[in-house]
C-alpha cells in the first residue's frame, strides 16, 4: 500500500512528538511493506511568525491533496494574546474547515498498567474501558443563531437530518469493526433537536441490524460513564454534548498524555492529533510523552487506511512497554524511573 501523509510539526513539544509518531510509522512501513510518502507543512505559531499567517495557503493545499494528515500541537504563551488578529488556534480551525471535518472521533482507553492513574475505584476499572466518542463537529449550537437582546442573550441548537445522519454513519462504520454496539446521546426529552437526532439515528439504525444502538439522555451518560465506563463502545452524540462527554471521558483514564484523536469528513481522509496542548514549559527538554502522538498514527491506519492489524501492533507495542513499567514523567507515581521522549519512542518501535 502507498499512502501519502501530511506531517505538521506545530508549535512546543510538537516536533519532538511527531519525530516519535514518524518512527513508528517508518517501523510499520519496514515491517509490513508499505509505502508511505511524508510531505511536511506548517501551520500554528510557527507559521505565523514566517508568514504572518496560522495556515499558509499551501500548507492546506498539501493536506488536501494527501491521504491523512498527522498534526502535532499548536500554540503557546508567545502567541496567547486574545486581542491579537492572528492565532495559532485558527490555524487548526481553517484546518478542519478546509478539510470539511464533520466528525470529532476521540477514543478514551485505560491500559491495564495504568489503571491505578485513573480517578476511579479500581473496581470500576477492573476490567478496564475502551471506548470512542464520536462528536458531531460543525453543527449545533456552536454553530447556530446567537446574539444578545437587551438585557439577555440567546444560542440556537439546530441540526438537519443530513447532518445527522453523516455523523451517525461515520458511528455505525466504526462500530462496525469494534463490538457492533452504539450508545447514541441526546436529550430527546425536552429538545426538539434531541428528538429529530433520536428519530433520525433509529430510522438509519435499520440499515445496520447487527450493531446494537442504545438511545441514552445525556445526563444519565455523565453519570453512567463514571459508575460503569465499560458498558459503552462508541458513543454517538452532538456538538455540545461530545465536548463535554468527550472530556469527561478523557479525564477517567487518568493520562491526557496517552490519548489520541480524529477529525474527519467524507470519505477516508482524516486529521490525526494528540488531545494535549504543545506544553511549550517542557519543549525541548526531551521528557514529552510522545505515546498520544504514536497513537495517532495507529488511528491513522485504522480509520483511514484499514490497515487493522497495523494499528494493533502499535497499541500493543504501547501495552507491552507499560507492563514493563517504562513510563514518561507525566505518567510516573512518585516512585517510578522515568524514561525520555525519544527513548520511549524507541523502545515502542522495538515491540512493533
Amino acid at each position: 500500500m502507498t499512502k501519502n501523509i501530511a506531517v505538521i510539526e506545530g508549535d512546543g513539544i510538537g516536533p519532538e512528538i511527531i519525530a516519535e509518531a514518524v518512527k513508528a510509522l517508518k517501523k510499520i512501513e519496514k515491517k509490513y511493506n508499505h509505502t508511505f510518502n511524508l510531505t511536511y507543512v506548517e501551520m500554528g505559531g510557527c507559521a505565523i511568525d514566517k508568514y504572518k499567517t496560522a495556515l499558509p495557503d499551501f500548507t492546506l493545499e498539501e493536506c488536501k491533496k494527501a491521504d491523512a494528515v498527522l498534526l502535532g500541537s499548536v500554540g503557546g504563551p508567545k502567541w496567547d494574546d486574545p486581542t491579537a488578529k492572528v492565532r495559532p488556534e485558527q490555524g487548526l480551525l481553517n484546518l478542519r474547515a478546509g478539510l470539511e471535518c464533520f466528525a470529532n472521533i476521540r477514543p478514551a482507553k485505560v491500559y491495564p498498567p495504568l489503571a491505578a492513574a485513573s480517578p476511579l475505584k479500581e473496581s470500576i476499572i477492573k476490567d478496564g474501558f475502551d471506548i470512542i466518542v464520536v462528536r458531531e463537529l460543525t453543527g449545533g449550537i456552536y454553530f447556530g443563531e446567537s446574539g444578545r437582546d437587551g438585557d439577555s442573550a440567546y444560542d440556537t441548537e439546530r441540526y438537519s437530518v443530513s447532518e445527522i445522519e453523516r455523523i451517525a454513519k461515520v458511528a455505525f462504520e466504526l462500530a462496525d469493526k469494534r463490538n457492533k454496539l452504539v450508545h447514541s446521546i441526546d436529550k430527546a426529552n425536552v429538545l426538539e433537536s434531541s428528538r429529530l437526532w433520536r428519530e433520525t439515528v433509529q430510522r438509519l439504525a435499520k440499515e445496520y441490524p447487527h450493531i446494537t444502538v442504545t438511545n441514552m439522555l445525556v445526563d444519565n451518560a455523565a453519570m453512567q460513564l463514571i459508575r460503569n465506563p465499560a458498558q459503552f463502545d462508541v458513543v454517538l452524540t452532538s456538538n455540545i454534548f461530545g465536548d463535554i462527554l468527550s472530556d469527561e471521558a478523557s479525564q477517567i483514564t487518568g493520562s491526557i498524555g496517552m490519548l489520541a484523536s480524529a477529525s474527519k469528513g467524507e470519505g477516508s481522509r482524516g486529521l490525526y492529533e494528540p488531545i494535549h496542548g504543545s506544553a511549550p514549559d517542557i519543549a525541548g527538554k526531551g521528557i514529552a510523552n510522545p505515546i498520544a502522538a504514536i497513537l495517532s498514527v495507529a488511528m491513522m491506519l485504522d480509520i483511514s487506511f484499514d490497515l487493522k492489524e497495523e494499528a494493533n501492533a502499535i497499541d500493543n507495542a504501547v501495552n507491552s512497554i507499560l507492563a514493563d513499567g517504562y513510563r514518561t514523567a507525566d505518567i510516573a507515581a512518585a516512585n517510578e524511573k522515568t524514561t525520555g521522549t525519544e527513548q520511549i519512542g524507541t523502545l515502542i518501535c522495538d515491540r512493533i
